[in-house]
C-alpha cells in the first residue's frame, strides 16, 4: 500500500508594514499527513516555460481529504528550508486514488 508523508505548510498571515509600506508576515505552521512527495518537477518542461527565476525542487500530490487552498503557501519537506508552492493546485475530480491535486513546490532565484 502506498502511503505519504507528512510535511509542514505554512500559511502567511500580514501583521503589520514596515517603514516602506510593504506587508510583513508570520508563518503559521500546518502539518499535513499523507502527502507524497517526490523530487522534480512533474513533467519536462523547459526553463524557458516556467516563470521567471523558479526552479522547481519537489512534486508533490495532496490527499484528497485535504481541501484548503495553498495559494501563497510555502512547505517544509523532510525538514527542509521552507518552498513556495507554485500556484494553487486544482484536483482531479475522477481521481482513482487518493491522492487528487498535483503540485510543484521550489525556490525563486533572482
Amino acid at each position: 500500500m502506498i502511503r505519504g508523508e507528512t510535511v509542514v505548510v505554512e500559511r502567511p498571515t500580514e501583521v503589520g508594514r514596515n517603514s516602506r509600506n510593504e506587508p510583513r508576515f508570520e508563518w503559521t505552521p500546518e502539518d499535513v499527513d499523507n502527502v507524497l512527495v517526490f523530487p522534480g518537477p512533474l513533467a519536462d518542461v523547459p526553463d524557458a516555460a516556467r516563470p521567471a527565476g523558479v526552479r522547481v525542487e519537489w512534486s508533490l500530490y495532496w490527499p484528497k481529504t485535504y481541501t484548503k487552498s495553498l495559494a501563497g503557501c510555502r512547505v517544509r519537506i523532510r525538514g527542509g528550508e521552507p518552498v513556495t508552492i507554485i500556484g494553487d493546485p486544482h484536483e482531479y475530480v475522477q481521481a482513482p486514488t487518493r491522492w487528487n491535486r498535483p503540485s510543484e513546490a521550489g525556490r525563486t532565484d533572482g
